[in-house]
Formats: C-alpha cells, sequence, structure tokens
C-alpha cells in the first residue's frame, strides 16, 4: 500500500513536472532566428538575437543561446542577416480620380516591395477607396502598409486639385472640419493653391481645438512663425522655411508674385534668421518634410531619360499619361530662363544639417503618386534617404527620419521606432548592414506586415505589368 501511495507521488510530480516544462517554452505565432537587430537610435547592431512575436506584436527578444526554449507556429531563419523596423513614408499620393483607382491599389504591394510598412497619404480626389483600403488592411484582408491619410486637402475657392474641400470663410472651417472628423481621418492637409492666410490660419486654430494634427503647404502671403505660433504640427517641403528665412519676405508677401517670388526669396536667404526659424520650429516640435529627390528629379527632367526606368512596368497607363504635366511645366520654366527649381534643389540641401543640428524634426517623404513624375512609390523612399545622406545626414539619423520621427509624428512612438518588446512587428530583414551604407536599405530579403512574411520578388509579381 506504502509502495503504491509513493508511486503515484512519483508519477504525480513527474506530470507535474513536464506541465512546468510546457509552461517554460512558450509557443508563439512567428520566431525570427538569427537576427542581427539594427538599433537605428544608437547607431549600433546587436548581434545572434531572436525575435518571438504574437498578434502582430513583439513579445520577447532574446539571445540566440536560450533560443531552443521556445517554440513558433511559423518560424524565419534570418541567416545572420540585418533586421530593422519597416520604413515609414511621410508623404505619397493616391489620386487621378475614379478611373486611376485600381492603378493607385496597385501600389500597396509595390510600398511592401521596398520594405515600406507604413505611409501617409498627404490627399487626393480618391479618398472613400484610401479609407477601405486602410481598413480593410488593418483588418488583414488586404496586403498593404499600413495607411494614415488627411482625406481631402483643404483650399481656398478655387482649389488647385480635384477632390479638395474649399474654404471661403470661417463657417467653411467648420464644416470642413466636422467632414474629417466624420471620415475618421489621421490629420489635416492644407494647400495653398488658392486659400488666404486668415483662412489657413484658421484652420490650425480650430483643428488645434479639436486635437487634430495639421500639416500641408502654406499660402505665400502667410507667416511661417505665425502659424507655428497658432499650433502648426508640421509642413511640407522647403519653400516655407526658405521663405521665412530671407529678410525680403514681408515686402515680397505683399507683391502678389506667387512662387515667382521663390527666386529672389532664395538669393537673400540668411542662415542667422535661418537658425532662429529653425529654433522656433525645435521648440513647437513643428516637423518638415523636404521631400528632397522629388525636387532633384524635377529639376532634372528634361535632362534625364526616363523612358527605360524599369519600375515603369508596375505603373498603369493612366498614371504614366499624369507624368507629362511636370515634363511640359518644366518645358515652359525652361523658355522663360527660370532656375528656380536648380536654385531650390541645392538650398535644400545646404538646409538639411543646420536643420537637424537645431533640433527639427525631419521627416522622409518622397510625394510619389500620380503627377508626380518618374517618383516611384517605394523606391522613392529609399532614393530620399540617399538625398539626406549626401546632404550630410549619417546613415542612422537618415533612417531616424523614417522609422523613429514618423510614428513621433503620430504620437506613436511607444509602438513604433524600434524593434523592442511591446513594438509592433512591422520588420524589414536586409542583407546588408544599412548603418554602414544607406543604399543598403534596399537589400531587401523579406518583409513581415501582419505576421505575414513577404519577398519583394512575390509581391512584384502580383502588380507586373498592371497595362
Amino acid at each position: 500500500m506504502i509502495k503504491n501511495t509513493v508511486l503515484s507521488l512519483i508519477l504525480l510530480l513527474l506530470l507535474f513536472s513536464c506541465q512546468e516544462n510546457k509552461k517554460a517554452q512558450p509557443e508563439f505565432d512567428l520566431i525570427i532566428s538569427n537576427a542581427n537587430i539594427v538599433d537605428i537610435q544608437n547607431d549600433k547592431i546587436q548581434p545572434k538575437k531572436f525575435i518571438a512575436i504574437n498578434n502582430d506584436t513583439i513579445q520577447l527578444i532574446g539571445n540566440m543561446e536560450n533560443f531552443k526554449n521556445y517554440k513558433a507556429t511559423k518560424s524565419l531563419d534570418a541567416e545572420n542577416n540585418y533586421v530593422m523596423p519597416g520604413l515609414w513614408d511621410m508623404h505619397v499620393h493616391f489620386r487621378g480620380g475614379d478611373s486611376l483607382i485600381a492603378e493607385n491599389k496597385g501600389f500597396l504591394s509595390l510600398f511592401l516591395a521596398y520594405g515600406v510598412t507604413t505611409v501617409r497619404d498627404a490627399g487626393g480626389d480618391i479618398s472613400t477607396s484610401v479609407l477601405d483600403w486602410r481598413d480593410q488592411i488593418s483588418e488583414t484582408s488586404l496586403d498593404g502598409p499600413r495607411i494614415f491619410t488627411s482625406g481631402p486637402k483643404l483650399d481656398g475657392a478655387t482649389p488647385a486639385w480635384e477632390g479638395s474641400i474649399k474654404i471661403k470663410n470661417e463657417a467653411d472651417i467648420e464644416i470642413a472640419l466636422d467632414s474629417l472628423e466624420n471620415m475618421n481621418v489621421d490629420y489635416v492637409k492644407m494647400y495653398d493653391g488658392s486659400l488666404t492666410p486668415g483662412n489657413f490660419y484658421g484652420i490650425i486654430q480650430k483643428a488645434e481645438k479639436r486635437g487634430l494634427k495639421t500639416t500641408g503647404h502654406m499660402p505665400l502671403k502667410a507667416d511661417f512663425t505665425t502659424a507655428i505660433e497658432y499650433g502648426l504640427d508640421g509642413i511640407e517641403h522647403m519653400y516655407y522655411t526658405v521663405k521665412a528665412s530671407s529678410p525680403l519676405s514681408d515686402s515680397l508677401s505683399e507683391t502678389g508674385m506667387g512662387y515667382a517670388m521663390m527666386e529672389p526669396l532664395i538669393d537673400t536667404y540668411d542662415t542667422e534668421l535661418a537658425r532662429e526659424v529653425f529654433s522656433k520650429m525645435n521648440s513647437a516640435k513643428v516637423s518638415i518634410t523636404p521631400t528632397l529627390y522629388i525636387g532633384k528629379t524635377l529639376a532634372n527632367i528634361l535632362e534625364v531619360e526616363h523612358s527605360q526606368d524599369s519600375l515603369l512596368n508596375y505603373i498603369g497607363n493612366g498614371i504614366q499619361k499624369t507624368y507629362q504635366g511636370r515634363v511640359e511645366s518644366a518645358k515652359r520654366a525652361q523658355s522663360s530662363g527660370s532656375k528656380m527649381r536648380e536654385k531650390m534643389e541645392n538650398l535644400s540641401v545646404e538646409m538639411i544639417v543646420p536643420m537637424y543640428e537645431n533640433g527639427v524634426k525631419i521627416l522622409a517623404g518622397s510625394d510619389s503618386g500620380a503627377f508626380n513624375s518618374f517618383v516611384y512609390p517605394g523606391e522613392s523612399l529609399h532614393s530620399e534617404l540617399e538625398e539626406l545622406v549626401n546632404a550630410g545626414l549619417t546613415p542612422a539619423h537618415a533612417l531616424e527620419t523614417s522609422v523613429v520621427n514618423g510614428p513621433e509624428f503620430f504620437g506613436l512612438e511607444a509602438a513604433y521606432g524600434s524593434l523592442k518588446k511591446g513594438k509592433v512587428a512591422d520588420i524589414i530583414i536586409l542583407q546588408k548592414n544599412p548603418l554602414e551604407n544607406i543604399k543598403n536599405t534596399r537589400s531587401i530579403k523579406s518583409v513581415i506586415r501582419n505576421n505575414k512574411i513577404y519577398t519583394p520578388g512575390s509581391l512584384l509579381k502580383t502588380i507586373k505589368n498592371p497595362n
């Protein structure tokens, strides 16, 4: 009887021990092994790690010597390649009207193929479709990058772009913001086609009261520092910081010259004034999206032959036709003798390091999309990062403008920006170290989004020859 009791106790202990061992080996949805993690903030590589993921969230990062203690439904051997957060493109466009919706949708796979796992849509005329894609991607029923969108732009009585909301007076501002909130947009985008300075300031103030982020183009008659004081969160492109950094800013604002004033503003750019502007931007946490690469592309559009660009194979005929507008605009500028684009490109490059050193939050954005000629979704974000490095930033600092500053614009730094426990598992695996050479961001082996593993080749096959 005693022997039977002892034997039973031993069996119970063995069973309990087995259960404890099972508890010591939790099972995850996905484990990435043999990872060299790219630590962007500290500009270093964390070697020989594994990353355990559940429900699209990193649950554990450990050393490879402990890897055998864990199991997963799916596993991916990174083979000692370089693993980093997915890229954020903070200025893209989905637009061109109903006839181009399908061609715009093809951009989703193109972004992922180039490791862009999040985009900020800066307004267009197919907002209903973009919002649908945003929700479908969030629900994992559609493959694509996470989308943040402004919905329609807010412009003046005669908008520059189709689909924009007309703002003629203060009442229109409230109606427009009600409409945007009902659409559940992520921020407010202003455009300077015919928007008055007063309504520009009014949008900022009223959006601020509603807790809505604002960014966009500024009417050239408006004052950048005044907009900052009213609560502006960001500015797109470099024109407005250049204007604020010229002693001729106020006098030229009253001439009604429009963008014709940019050349004399560029010629009178003052580095001391610029430093004051950057300081104000830093204090107010106003970001800037320089879009250097599109500036370079458009400045050289008549000199560079793009007809054989390989990425045209992934761009629909309808969107390709929109590219001709920029070509014709460049021809008109050339015939008039204007050197504004070339001068603007050169000055923009010179401004990057001083802005960074003065604490301005720079956002990497490509401005890709219909009408923006030969600036291809996904690929152009890599070109933008390269231009930022050419302007003087280190590879780590350039990556920061995308991976770190992108989430910070939306107050999401707790969930994104690095590979750590509790962060969203938007991940790209590179064959080469991007901290050594920024061009190595192009060496993409795999992309992970929503617990799905993609390769660039498989994604590109889905959109090959859309025509």
